[in-house]
């Protein structure tokens, strides 16, 4: 098992960000470098996770630190998938906002996702117990 460091930080490297999205396949994000910069400067929080000197992931939330977190990205290197970082993250994440009731997160439909936020905590909108929940989302 590889010695994994997690530390809140929006000091990244360009080249790394741009490459760890483009390991992903997140292309609408490496389209626009500036962009891509530009919105993790503009996170609210932003975890990240190292092996050695290599960037192998990164979460990042939008929030008002009061009454909601939104999960924006959450990514891990292909090669070191299934080794715990995705949850390191996400758990460094919302360790930020223990006081925030509502703690959201849009995704897409790949099925080893919705077990992964499941494991989290998170429930689904639509299987929400406390009744059925509406989503909604507007890409321009």
């Amino acid at each position: 098992m590889e010695n994994i460091e997690y530390s809140l930080t929006k000091k990244i490297e360009a080249v790394e960000l741009i490459g760890l999205y483009d390991a992903v396949g997140w292309s609408a994000y490496t389209s626009s470098p500036e962009t891509l910069l530009a919105a993790i400067q503009g996170s609210h929080t932003v975890a990240v996770a190292r092996a050695g000197n290599q960037l192998v992931g990164l979460a990042r939330s939008i929030s008002d630190g009061a009454s909601i977190c939104y999960l924006q990205d959450i990514l891990v290197h292909p090669e070191h998938h299934r080794a715990g970082i995705g949850r390191g993250l996400a758990e460094l994440v919302f360790a930020q906002y223990p006081g925030v009731r509502q703690k959201v997160l849009l995704t897409d439909n790949e099925p080893g996702q919705k077990a992964f936020y499941e494991s989290l905590g998170m429930t689904q909108a639509s299987e929400h117990p406390s009744g059925e929940m509406r989503a909604f989302v507007k890409f321009d």
